[in-house]
């Protein structure tokens, strides 16, 4: 049975799509595009769990030497879905890692099961697929479109892109996927954070978050260059690099540092459903749109 306290909290969602993620290859590039452009691409459940069958089944390609990851529309990715008709947090899914059902449980318990799988863990998985990874960014790359990015090896932005993380305002200290000082000189991961505002492609390209900026009708085709010359490099070879500077980023701190502050995320949770009802502190799309709008033009 499910805990009848979500089943009040979400209605049954309604999918704009079939197909929230379209997949093709080509000359050894596996091509996985976000299809939710009426929602800028927000990430609900239909979407995520579609865009690891995606992963995997270029992983097992052995044709596929290199993934592009991109998003259909205006913008790459507006993060969590917190709003659109599609959201489906509350349903169950065939699960991918090994965190039990979040979908009957009761409390902050429901919360913090399904973030475990769907946003830490599904991440943390695609951050370790043996094959380089490319993220193609254009327009808005916010909150959890910063994890979708972040997990692949290189970015490729257009000059038109910008990043966010504004969920400090709910009282929460980042998305879930806590990368943000090994993306960002401390520093500036701190601006950026206590700021929540949009930082351009060209500082976010000097921060060395970024590989490439490049106008937006050329953005397309700087991608693909990049990942034809990378397709022509031994696939054991590529596996072997990934996996060494991947190794040595956890010996830094970064896989621990980001289960310290998972459980501050969700302690921040925890405090805003006890002082509001609400874990998100009262925020939802179109008021987290709002305030970011109001804050960019100050």
């Amino acid at each position: 049975m499910s805990d009848p306290s979500t089943e009040n909290e979400f209605p049954e969602p309604v999918y704009e799509t079939d197909e929230p993620i379209l997949y093709d290859v080509k000359e050894g590039i596996a091509s996985i595009r976000m299809n939710r452009p009426r929602y800028n691409n927000a990430q609900n459940n239909q979407m995520t769990y579609a865009l690891d069958e995606a992963f995997q089944k270029a992983v097992a390609d052995d044709d596929v030497k290199v993934i592009i990851l991109r998003g259909e529309g205006k913008h790459f990715s507006a993060g969590h879905d917190i709003g659109t008709p599609g959201r489906d947090h509350h349903l169950s899914q065939e699960r991918k890692t090994l965190w039990y059902d979040h979908a009957n449980k009761p409390g902050g318990e429901f919360q913090y099961v399904k973030e475990q799988e769907v946003y830490l863990g599904m991440c943390r998985r695609w951050r370790d697929i043996p094959k380089p990874t490319i993220a193609m960014v254009q327009g808005a790359c916010i909150a959890g479109g910063l994890m979708l990015a972040w997990i692949c090896d290189l970015i490729i932005a257009s000059d038109d892109a910008f990043f966010a993380d504004p969920v400090v305002r709910m009282g929460i200290p980042g998305v879930e996927y806590f990368a943000h000082p090994f993306e960002l000189n401390p520093r500036i991961a701190k601006e950026f954070l206590f700021l929540g505002e949009r930082m351009s492609a060209e500082r976010a390209y000097q921060m060395g978050m970024l590989n490439r900026v490049v106008a937006r009708d050329q953005l397309e085709a700087e991608t693909y260059a990049i990942a034809e010359r990378m397709a022509g490099m031994p696939r054991l070879g590529l596996a072997l690099t990934k996996q060494a500077v991947n190794h040595i980023e956890d010996l830094q701190g970064k896989r621990t540092g980001m289960d310290a502050v998972f459980g501050m995320h969700h302690f921040a949770h925890a405090h805003n459903s006890l002082i509001s009802t609400d874990k998100l502190g009262g925020f939802d799309a179109k008021s987290m749109a709002d305030s970011q709008r109001q804050k960019d033009q100050k």
